[in-house]
């Protein structure tokens, strides 16, 4: 973590960027300070009256969590007068204050319906690829339904077309900060491009933490800044304030050149793993995982935080069922269960409590209930897979199960047992006594879903056991307890749940990273951790995949080094012996 105030000689260095009057580029590697320079010039700004009545001074970022912690920063950093003209958000939080405001201007709806990204999953799944764009589009100037692809886009639409509305927005926020500019899509920057018109932006970039190429990321995007607003550049170089007198953030510049080979790093251990008979899949992981919560706690009667990144979801799954589970060996020792917490995708999880929400919600018609969780289940199995489209079997169980509510008889012994389970199901539901315990009663539900001898209710019971993992269960459990007080029943309780989600998406993450976090290597981008292990399996979860092309390469080295310098302390890189990883 940075020191909580800069040295006076750290102050003076900064003082060129400090008093500029322009756009500004800041560039530095990880740790280097662009977030404290950011808002120590925010404060400047402020504290000089720069600022008339009603403006604000905002700081953008892409995740929620990242923004708790600049907020947190900045706490440290500047006066309460100060905080009260910044407005710290993400790019969906800024740009949706613009659209829920005046997003009919382009699209003529009285409201505008959000569609989250669980519920776009389904609404999306049998579109193909290439198309879905264009469906994204028709469904917001058609049917009014916001997706939140188009956030930057449409934000972007409206003040290019309006020039009041952008005269507007730019008093508002004379000073635009970006965050993590270097990784912005062609849409987001359009939008910083407009505001940027009229009002101040400072952009801080690193070129070599450019990880998402994949979502429109451009190594063109910090020469197009330049061209475009002729900002005052300000590097702030190799200098590192997140493991001061570590040699991680030299490991990880050396691996960009390939300079680490045959040198040895303090606070950077290799380690390459071997399998073989009568050893568990993931066992060498969890006793480095033992290991360094053993030194952490030694090391620490404070909190203290530890990461686990490895470089895909499936294999965080993987992991994470790993971790959660005790191990027994033949000698009679093992491996405890080890609390953690894993980021995971929120598609799944969210149509299962929806589902179970409208279960809780259950009326007074057995038969209703039925055919509304058949219609669950089918909107489920379309989503939850997120970005990913579900199987051709898949996609046509599901169409048999909306024919099946249109009236249409069922056929298959498989799917006869999901609608024969879909009835029982709804029949117990209707037996049961619920109590008002919103948090007992939840379960009470989950664990028909698990008790069925359908698999499809099975998994969503098991989906729905991740809400803890995502800090979702305690505000549901708050959602529903205030339903029951107010109606003496669950009445709107899939109405609730949805919501509840949906918020999700625009408040800042108060979580604070301590204990254990699993996650891939792109979900550390902006985080810091005490320690970190990467770590890449056998059979999959490669850092650098097979056949992987040179572009493939170079973003896998740009990624890696993202996720060792997320640490403060030490990183462990476990690589399988039999296939190292070819960085390494």
């Amino acid at each position: 973590m940075d020191d909580a105030k800069p040295s006076a000689e750290a102050l003076n260095d900064l003082e060129p960027f400090l008093s500029t009057t322009s756009h500004a580029l800041v560039l530095g590697g990880p740790g280097s300070g662009k977030t404290t320079s950011a808002l120590l010039k925010a404060g400047r700004e402020i504290e000089s009256d720069s600022l008339s009545s009603g403006q604000n001074i905002v700081f953008l970022s892409f995740a929620r969590a990242t923004v708790a912690r600049v907020a947190e920063r900045a706490a440290e950093l500047l006066s309460p007068a100060a905080m009260a003209q910044i407005e710290i958000n993400t790019y969906h939080g800024f740009a949706w204050k613009l659209l829920r405001s005046h997003g009919y201007l382009l699209n003529g709806a009285e409201t505008l319906t959000l569609l989250p990204p669980p519920e776009a999953a389904t609404r999306l799944a049998d579109i193909p690829t290439e198309s879905r764009h264009e469906e994204i589009r028709r469904l917001f100037h058609q049917e009014g339904v916001l997706h939140f692809d188009l956030f930057a886009s449409l934000a972007a639409d409206l003040l290019i077309r309006s020039n009041a509305l952008r005269a507007i927005m730019c008093d508002a926020y004379p000073l635009i900060i970006v965050d993590e500019f270097q990784d912005t899509n062609p849409d987001e920057w359009q939008f910083i491009r407009v505001l940027g018109q009229k009002s101040r932006l400072i952009a801080l970039a690193d070129a070599e933490q450019r990880i998402y190429e994949f979502r429109g990321a451009d190594p063109k995007r910090i020469g197009e800044f330049i061209t475009a607003h002729k900002p005052a550049t300000f590097d702030l170089g190799t200098k590192n304030h997140r493991s001061n007198g570590k040699d991680i953030v030299g490991f990880g510049n050396d691996l960009l050149t390939n300079a680490h080979r045959n040198k040895t790093y303090a606070d950077v251990a290799i380690v390459t793993y071997q399998m073989g008979r009568g050893i568990a899949l993931h066992h060498v992981l969890k006793s480095h995982v033992l290991g360094a919560v053993a030194r952490l706690v030694k090391q620490s009667t404070e909190a203290w935080s530890l990461a686990v990144l490895v470089p895909t979801k499936r294999l965080m799954i993987e992991v994470s069922d790993y971790l959660a589970s005790s191990q027994t060996f033949e000698s009679g020792k093992g491996y405890p269960e080890i609390v953690h917490e894993v980021a995971l995708d929120a598609e799944a999880p969210a149509l299962a409590a929806v589902l179970i929400g409208r279960l809780l919600d259950c009326g007074t018609d057995p038969n209703a209930t039925q055919l509304a969780l058949v219609q669950s289940v089918g909107e489920y199995l379309r989503g939850r897979k997120g970005s990913r489209s579900p199987t051709q079997a898949e996609l046509a169980l599901c169409g048999a199960l909306t024919a099946f509510i249109d009236g249409v008889p069922i056929r298959g012994k498989n799917r006869l047992r999901l609608i024969n389970e879909a009835t029982n199901i709804a029949t117990k539901v209707h037996s049961i006594e619920l109590t008002g315990d919103s948090g007992n009663d939840w379960l009470v539900v989950r664990r028909l879903l698990a008790d069925s001898e359908s698999p499809e209710f099975q998994q969503v019971a098991e989906d729905a056991k991740y809400l803890r993992l995502l800090n979702r269960g305690a505000q549901l459990r708050l959602r529903l307890g205030d339903l029951w007080r107010r109606n003496g029943s669950y009445s709107g309780a899939s109405a609730a749940v949805r919501d509840a989600l949906l918020q999700e998406h625009f408040a800042a993450s108060t979580r604070t990273w301590k204990g254990v976090h699993v996650m891939t290597i792109h979900k550390s981008k902006g985080k810091e951790f005490d320690e970190v292990i990467v770590y890449e399996g056998v059979f999959q979860g490669r850092i650098v995949r097979s056949g992987a092309s040179d572009r493939d390469v170079e973003q896998a080295r740009l990624a890696l080094r993202v996720g060792v310098t997320r640490a403060m302390q030490r990183v462990t890189i476990l690589t399988p012996q039999a296939a190292p990883c070819p960085l390494l």
